[in-house]
């Protein structure tokens, strides 16, 4: 079983940049995809961006030129890079992973990113 640990959310103003890290640990070979939802209460959990074990990744339509998703392969880690920072980013962020192609998807517990001057 895999579990996932995020780290890296806080408080940041406007246009400023944070970083995020997500941990996988567990048995396992290698991890298929791994990426970021984020949900603010009241709404529904949104994808934010997704990398996958061949290099390629994904990212929504509202975060492109502003976030950026690394994968770490050597270290299972995963970091999503968010710079120009808005008050709508505001959010709990959640890392996940599919381990398997079509595979139930494993979350973290989530950080919360918070945009405020």
């Amino acid at each position: 079983q895999v579990e996932l640990v995020e780290s890296g959310g806080g408080l940041v103003q406007p246009g400023g940049s944070l970083t995020l890290s997500c941990l996988a640990s567990g048995r396992f070979f290698k991890l298929f995809a791994m990426g970021w939802y984020r949900q603010v209460p009241g709404k529904q959990r949104e994808l934010v961006a997704i990398g996958y074990e061949g290099g390629s990744v994904h990212y929504e339509e509202y975060v492109k030129g502003r976030f950026t998703i690394t994968r770490d392969f050597a270290n299972d880690r995963v970091y999503l890079r968010m710079d120009d920072l808005k008050p709508e980013d505001t959010a709990n962020y959640f890392c996940f992973t599919e381990p398997r192609f079509g595979e139930t998807r494993i979350w973290g517990r989530g950080t919360q990113v918070t945009v405020s001057s």
